[in-house]
């Protein structure tokens, strides 16, 4: 991967070799920057402006520091600023225990990022300053809703250049959610995916928009589960068929069709009850579900019996469905530089669409939090950062 990715850059820059660069300095010392924090998990009264955050530092020589122009919101912004698996991801930000109480505070949200590279690791040669990239930040890492952010450079692609940044924002953590269930987890993919029946449960969100769009570039068929009023949306980003949940009882009306080879789940909760059934059976059909009790499990019983019983939970599911002829499976947001390498490439040759529904400027992130908690999204919620007004 990394080979590639290193031909990539030759190719980018008429076959010239990646140069080894040592550490980029800022063309001024910084010690703090603008920031949106919290200092505390609540609602939205946590969220605080200010000029005086710690600006970032390179301490492994594999990241870069990106001037951010863009942000976006997701729902695990909203769960994160009310405390929503702290206990896993704080044990991820200070395994050994070595920091004090509390270290995640003050801790900036936002996962989302489109900008400019600023400075660059020792090791960092795939990268230079001045390159526009994007990338999506891990939930343990501060976040986004900066003037800068730290990033391992395995975890920063070049940003599609069809894109602004604005518009490029609202794609990376929906569109690796996405690429992590389908590919990595279900097994999906350019050269397997033509004619599969796939259902797309909850296909009006980010990730469901991503996802529609993904699998039917890869040549699938395409159901999309979404309420009436998004249902232009979804055929416009290629559904072939799309149901309306509210319309009488969802499992009945997906029962009239036939069967699918891949299911993604969006929406948890009752689905999973009967979802499985819609599968083909003995045929390597596969259901993949992104709502997960991993998080709130560790919240709640603390580390170790959390992941017991996570354990438990998955391999006892998995078992008996594979007992019925079909794949059950939990995915996860996982960060890769290289598949945003594919999905830029998927963006640029117009496969793939950012589906916006409104941007705010740096100055208006709560009310960017609120209109995400409203629900009922019709595409992401963009923060224009350099927009400061």
């Amino acid at each position: 991967m990394l080979a590639r990715r290193a031909l990539q850059w030759a190719a980018r820059r008429g076959g010239q070799r990646p140069p080894l660069r040592g550490l980029r300095g800022s063309p001024r010392a910084r010690s703090a920057m603008p920031s949106w924090v919290i200092d505390r998990y609540g609602r939205n009264e946590v969220l605080r402006f200010t000029r005086d955050m710690v600006f970032p530092v390179i301490q492994y020589p594999n990241e870069v520091i990106v001037k951010v122009h863009a942000a976006s919101l997701n729902p695990i912004d909203l769960s994160m600023r009310s405390g929503y698996g702290a206990t896993a991801l704080n044990m991820k930000r200070d395994p050994l225990k070595i920091k004090s109480m509390d270290t995640e505070f003050p801790l900036t949200l936002g996962r989302d990022a489109s900008g400019v590279i600023m400075e660059c690791g020792l090791s960092v040669s795939y990268f230079k300053p001045g390159d526009e990239v994007w990338a999506a930040i891990p939930p343990w890492k501060q976040g986004t809703l900066s003037e800068f952010v730290v990033a391992s450079a395995n975890e920063v692609s070049f940003k599609p250049k069809c894109l602004s940044h604005v518009e490029a924002a609202s794609l990376p953590y929906v569109g690796l959610t996405a690429w992590s269930a389908i590919n990595k987890v279900g097994g999906l993919n350019q050269s397997n995916c033509s004619g599969k029946r796939v259902l797309i449960l909850g296909a009006s969100g980010g990730v469901g928009t991503f996802a529609v769009q993904l699998v039917k570039a890869w040549g699938a068929h395409v159901t999309a589960v979404c309420s009436h009023d998004a249902g232009t949306l979804m055929r416009k980003l290629g559904a072939d068929d799309v149901i309306d949940y509210k319309s009488g009882s969802l499992e009945q009306q997906l029962k009239t069709l036939p069967s699918f080879d891949f299911i993604l789940d969006n929406v948890g909760g009752s689905t999973e009850k009967w979802a499985l059934d819609l599968l083909k059976k003995w045929s390597g059909a596969t259901y993949v579900t992104l709502v997960t009790p991993f998080l709130i499990n560790v919240d709640r019983l603390g580390v170790a019996d959390g992941m017991l019983q996570t354990g438990v939970t998955i391999g006892s599911k998995t078992v008996k469905h594979l007992l019925k002829g079909v794949h059950y499976r939990w995915a996860f947001f996982m960060p890769s530089g290289p598949s945003l390498d594919e999905i830029a490439q998927l963006v640029d040759s117009g496969k793939i669409q950012p589906v916006i529904e409104q941007v705010f400027p740096f100055s208006e992130v709560p009310k960017a939090f609120q209109k995400l908690e409203e629900g009922h999204a019709r595409g992401k919620t963009v923060i224009d950062v350099v927009n400061k007004k």
